[in-house]
């Protein structure tokens, strides 16, 4: 009973468990839901979880098939929510993972359950994308990329989440509209835009020079990539196909923005292809297909048919990324010994149905008929049940055995995979090396042909205005030719019209003449004749008298004959007077007629020469409107060249190549005050072109030269912005810039007709005198001297010039006492040959000393005119500081000098410094030379003196360096090395020390260099600013 009793607790009985599950048939499918929620919560949370490994395929295809199972992603959203997505990083770049995967793979209302927590998604972007490096910048791009494919599929619903589509399908996605074409391009190139913003992102946050794809935090990154890679390769080939169909609808033009969009992300997406073919971890997950090496041309339909749709392939037999590199035993074989009996109880409940011990209410094994049935099946079965234990325990030994082997290879294989990686390592670094030298090699080649192209643009837009102003200047020239040939013309035309004026003014005068001659012999005729009638009259009444006398007297009868006679003398007078005035009345119509013959004959010629003349002011009029056309199209040329000078100075100020000129304030004055007097020369000049429009040859220059003195006052302004303080450049170029934009708005009136008279300089002329005053700020006060005591210094520095210079020799004088009295041998000849060499130098410094003082009287006396020498000093204050600071130079290069020689006679002192001492003497000397002969005449005989003072100063300077060098040499002789005494250890020793000595020579030696460097730009700055050399340069280039 025993044995049965324990058979019966062994061996289930189906029948109970059928009638159970009848009876809890209404509460099923709770517990089933219970059960399905309760495993999905444990796949997600196994799934994403904060450990840094890839998510087990697993467990991501369980949630994949809850999503089937329920038709959706309720439960999967109800489980995230619970998970800290918005604290750790590591969970949310998980949870992306596990959430593309069902996008792509789950069931399709998963899109449309997901949109409802996009603004969720959007603020957790938000909130990671704050982060700049690890899994936040990831998560943020990563949560942007499933946002996008999310919009993506309920915009294209056509377009499954894993975008596999055949050719047919997607042409019904279009549905033959080219605008829908058009717009689902744009939206493919956004969304893959997105897929290589992630692949980038996790390939920068990688040490690609570590083997990153074998350690799990490694993996645990790469894994999602193998969806994007799968999205990829879809929206690269669906992509390809659109724009082909695209163009083969629009022309080529409107798709410029398309296919450089497509050539840019071809680019990226076949080099990260290349990069992730190449990692060990995709090469057992995935074959990731290559790109051709060229993108399509899509300007060529035929090139649709050599298009080749990239294929990616998943191996079946490729393990998981989470069984890549570790070997999980259980996964393999479950060694519980539990899980082996509930396989068992399976089998047996396959076979006869499930337990009956199960059930409480199993009363028909009471039935003693059927015992002995059931004694049988128990010992059937228990001896089944020993078998399958022995044999389990033959596989538990096996399994061992093959776990061991297994745990040896995969030792063998990571040190296989060590070295690969070691050597794929080494590759990459080179390889990186090299792209980054053809990198370098291909940016320096691109730079050199931009810049050969623009050096080439520039020289053919200055070639081209070149030719433009040569053109003008030819046309204003012919214009000046034809105008001046028309004046001539119209003064001859003016000429003869003043001949045919005088002429015609003659004739009538003559005609006048006449005419008063006529009138008067017709009234010196009518005179005569009234006269004689009144004779005649005063006769007849003599005659009557003298008749009536006669009669009365016969005594006058003699008388009355006498009268008569004379009466006919007078007749015959009246008839001769009668002729000749008709002769003069026929003159006189002779006369009139030719006068009237002339006076229309002039009057034809005046009326010809009148419509000569009117044809020459019309043509004039025409010409002169011509040339006032040509006056102002040159006009506003120039304004125009004047601006785009001012434009040009304005975009130097901007650039980095000018960074290294530079320039001083006193020159930036200069050219200020230059414009500000060009500014009141255009001012003149826009007044008298106002005045009389015929000449403007004086607006002309005054523009030109207005824009090029502007556009140097600018450039010069910028460079010496280089040498200040922040504060300081950004006043001064802030007014250069006003001054520029005053000058443009000047030049913009004067090119026009109507605002030309009413142009006003005033502004700009008050921007150019802020700049002035800016740069008199700037300009150095600490070194400039009051002009009144310049020439008192003159004076003053060459007096003591000339007193150091005589008690530096009167010092070498006793040094050479001293040293005979003290010395003797070597030292004593060497001190000899030095000091003797110095006081050579110094009495050849005392005479170029006073060639230069004689040199400069003669400077002085012929160039200061009617001015005192003070003054001539103050208005060449620059060339009188050079002289000062060359005296200053000469005089404390003797004193030093002297010191030099005192301490090498005393012992005290080096060699070195004497010859460096004589060195600067020369320079000093020469600077002297130099400054005094700037304004001497070449022909001067002071000036010849000079050369020669200087030539003798020089070969003075020669004979102390080579005194110098000779007695050094002699007293190094004297101290001759003994080393017979040291052993080989001790020569050993010294002969390292001496190495020693050596390298902290050459490097003491180079940092003096460096300094002496250093310390002569400084002075040559320094000297600059006081002396004015960055101005005399500028002013003489």
């Amino acid at each position: 009973m025993d044995r049965m009793k324990s058979s019966i607790q062994q061996v289930p009985n189906p029948i109970p468990k059928v009638l159970s599950r009848r009876a809890g048939g209404a509460n099923s499918l709770e517990v089933e839901k219970e059960n399905f929620e309760r495993n999905q919560a444990v796949s997600i949370n196994k799934a994403i979880n904060t450990q840094e490994v890839a998510v087990k395929e697993k467990h991501a295809r369980t949630c994949i098939l809850g999503t089937h199972h329920e038709k959706g992603a309720h439960t999967f959203w109800a489980a995230v929510s619970r998970l800290p997505l918005s604290s750790n990083a590591v969970i949310c770049w998980k949870f992306c993972h596990v959430f593309h995967k069902l996008l792509r793979d789950g069931h399709p209302n998963v899109i449309k359950d997901s949109v409802r927590n996009k603004a969720d998604l959007n603020d957790m972007s938000r909130m990671w994308g704050h982060l700049s490096e690890g899994y936040g910048k990831l998560c943020s791009i990563y949560l942007r990329l499933l946002i996008t494919k999310m919009e993506f599929h309920i915009k294209n619903p056509r377009f499954p989440g894993n975008l596999q589509m055949s050719n047919r399908q997607l042409e019904e996605a279009g549905e033959n509209d080219v605008n829908n074409f058009f717009q689902l391009t744009v939206e493919m190139f956004d969304y893959l835009e997105c897929e290589l913003s992630l692949f980038l992102g996790v390939f920068s946050s990688l040490d690609m020079s570590r083997s990153v794809s074998v350690t799990a935090a490694g993996q645990c990154r790469l894994a999602p990539l193998i969806q994007v890679i799968l999205d990829c390769s879809h929206l690269y080939d669906y992509t390809v196909k659109l724009l082909f169909k695209l163009h083969s609808c629009l022309p080529a033009d409107t798709l410029q923005g398309h296919r450089d969009r497509f050539q840019e992300q071809f680019k990226k997406l076949k080099s990260l292809f290349y990069r992730s073919s190449n990692l060990q971890y995709f090469k057992r997950l995935i074959q990731i297909p290559q790109l051709p090496e060229n993108p399509p041309n899509f300007l060529r339909a035929s090139a649709l048919s050599e298009h080749i749709s990239p294929v990616v392939v998943i191996p079946a037999e490729a393990s998981s990324p989470e069984t890549e590199h570790v070997v999980e035993t259980e996964d393999l074989v479950d060694m519980d010994v539990p899980v082996l009996q509930a396989t068992g109880e399976s089998r047996f409940d396959d076979l006869f149905g499930m337990s009956a011990s199960t059930d409480r209410f199993n009363f028909n094994g009471q039935n003693g008929v059927r015992k002995d049935d059931k004694d049988r099946q128990i010992e059937h079965l228990s001896a089944e049940l020993q078998a399958l234990k022995e044999e389990l325990e033959a596989f538990r030994l096996e399994s061992g055995r093959l776990c061991q082997a297994l745990r040896g290879r995969v030792s063998e294989l990571e040190a296989e995979l060590a070295e690969q990686s070691h050597l794929k390592q080494q590759a990459l670094g080179e390889s990186e090396f090299l792209k980054a030298e053809l990198d370098d090699l291909r940016r320096v080649k691109e730079d050199t042909e931009k810049e050969q192209r623009s050096l080439t643009e520039i020289e053919r837009k200055a070639q081209a205005n070149e030719q433009r102003y040569t053109k003008l200047k030819e046309k204003y020239t012919e214009l000046v030719q034809s105008h001046a040939d028309l004046l001539r013309k119209n003064a001859e035309v003016t000429r003869q019209m003043t001949v045919a004026r005088a002429a015609q003014d003659e004739v009538e005068n003559v005609r006048r003449e006449m005419q008063e001659r006529l009138k008067a012999a017709q009234d010196s005729a009518s005179q005569q004749e009234k006269s004689q009638t009144e004779q005649l009259q005063a006769l007849q009444a003599d005659l009557a008298t003298s008749k009536t006398e006669l009669e009365s007297r016969e005594e006058l009868g003699n008388q009355l004959d006498a009268l008569e006679i004379e009466k006919a003398g007078l007749v015959e007078a009246v008839a001769q007077k009668e002729e000749e005035l008709v002769g003069l009345g026929a003159e006189l119509e002779r006369v009139q007629r030719s006068l009237v013959s002339e006076r229309e004959s002039s009057v034809k010629a005046a009326e010809a020469l009148k419509n000569q003349l009117n044809e020459k002011e019309s043509r004039e009029q025409a010409l002169e409107c011509e040339l006032v056309a040509v006056r102002w199209s040159a006009l506003r040329a120039t304004a125009e060249e004047a601006e785009r000078l001012i434009l040009d100075s304005l975009a130097q100020m901007d650039q980095q190549a000018q960074v290294s000129c530079t320039s001083s304030a006193d020159y930036l004055m200069s050219r200020c005050q230059a414009t500000l007097n060009c500014v009141d020369r255009l001012q003149s000049a826009r007044d008298s072109f106002v005045k009389d429009p015929a000449d403007v040859s004086d607006l002309l220059r005054a523009v030109a030269q207005f824009a090029h003195l502007l556009g140097d006052t600018i450039v010069q302004g910028s460079a010496a912005t280089h040498a200040l303080s922040v504060e300081h450049s950004e006043v001064l170029r802030s007014g250069l810039r006003a001054c520029a934009n005053e000058a443009l708005a000047l030049l913009g009136q004067l090119r026009e007709r109507g605002s030309l008279s009413t142009a006003d300089s005033t502004s700009l002329r008050a921007a150019l005198q802020a700049t002035l005053a800016t740069a008199e700020k700037l300009c150095p006060r600490g070194l400039e001297l009051q002009q009144a005591e310049l020439g008192d210094l003159v004076e003053q520095e060459m007096v003591a010039t000339s007193a150091a210079v005589e008690t530096a020799a009167v010092r070498i004088e006793e040094m050479l006492n001293k040293s005979r009295a003290l010395d003797t041998g070597i030292k004593m000849e060497v001190n000899e040959r030095i000091l003797g060499s110095c006081t050579e130098l110094m009495q050849a410094i005392k005479g170029l000393v006073l060639a230069s003082k004689d040199l400069q009287r003669d400077i002085v006396e012929s160039g200061r005119g009617a001015a005192t020498i003070k003054e001539f000093y103050a208005k060449n204050s620059r060339w009188t500081e050079g002289l000062i600071s060359a005296s200053k130079a000469v005089g404390w290069g003797a004193t030093v000098m002297v010191d030099a020689a005192d301490l090498v006679v005393q012992g005290k002192g080096k060699f070195e410094e004497l010859v460096v001492c004589s060195h600067e003497i020369a320079g000093s000397t020469a600077q002297l030379v130099a400054a005094s002969k700037v304004k001497a005449d070449k022909d001067s005989v002071n000036l010849v003196r000079l050369q020669q003072a200087s030539r003798v100063v020089t070969q003075a300077t020669a004979g102390v360096v080579a005194s110098t060098k000779s007695g050094k040499s002699q007293i190094e002789e004297t101290d001759t090395m003994d080393f017979s005494s040291l052993t080989l250890t001790q020569i050993k020793r010294h002969e390292m020390n001496s190495q020693v000595r050596v390298l902290e020579l050459e490097t003491q030696l180079q940092k003096e260099r460096e300094r002496l460097g250093e310390l002569r730009k400084k002075h040559y700055e320094l000297a600059g600013v006081a002396e004015g050399w960055g101005e005399h340069e500028e002013g003489t280039g």
